[in-house]
């Protein structure tokens, strides 16, 4: 059933607007159903509309779950690229700030729930989703989050902190090593860890990093 608010945005919206309403309300019951359980009309209910009208702006589910995943996942990779400038633009201590930067990487997991609540959905709906939403996701979302890390990683090596021949490969490290365990245990922010936990795996990650990674002078 529609909300009073839903059904006033619906009257007053024009047509970028409802479009954009319609995607907000795709994300919130795909993160809440997962795409399998998700239906037209279910989003339809959710923005306020005839299920028609959301058909008009989107043919079918897979285009809205495309739609949403890309709007969500370059959002995301855009929030993680000012992180990692906002860490990396000046160095003072490598391992210190590498430590903060790796507690920020993890902030999106709060600050865009209903994004990691459809991740978690697709883990388990993988073999089910339609051919190439998964790798245009990638591409749009982590790949792109990872390419500005490369940026900002081989600047640091440029001045000497560390010693990376290949940049891509040594950001996929960086958020495997510093970001990934705490990822994975609280599942993508589902399952919050305490912060002392973050704290160790973030501490212990961001050395292996820097053991990989230091001059050969420094070793």
């Amino acid at each position: 059933m529609a909300t009073p608010q839903a059904t006033i945005t619906r009257v007053q919206a024009g047509p970028a607007e409802e479009r954009r309403a319609v995607v907000a309300a795709a994300r919130t019951v795909f993160a809440r159903e997962g795409w399998t359980h998700t239906t037209i009309e279910a989003i339809a209910a959710e923005v306020g509309l005839e299920q028609a009208m959301v058909e008009h702006y989107f043919k079918d589910k897979e285009q809205l779950l495309l739609s949403v995943l890309l709007d969500s996942a370059a959002t995301v990779a855009a929030a993680l690229t000012v992180i990692a400038e906002n860490h990396l633009s000046q160095v003072t201590d490598l391992e210190q700030d590498l430590a903060s930067l790796g507690r920020a990487w993890l902030t999106p997991l709060t600050d865009f729930p209903e994004h990691f609540a459809i991740v978690r959905h697709l883990g388990g709906e993988v073999t089910r989703l339609p051919a190439g939403v998964l790798e245009m996701w990638q591409v749009a979302g982590p790949r792109q989050a990872q390419r500005e890390l490369a940026r900002r990683l081989s600047r640091i090596s440029d001045e000497g902190l560390l010693d990376i021949a290949d940049a891509d490969h040594a950001a996929g490290r960086f958020i495997q090593l510093v970001a990934g365990q705490a990822v994975q245990r609280s599942f993508h922010g589902a399952l919050p860890l305490a912060d002392f936990e973050t704290d160790a795996l973030i501490t212990d990650g961001v050395a292996d990093f820097v053991r990989l990674f230091s001059p050969v002078s420094a070793r």
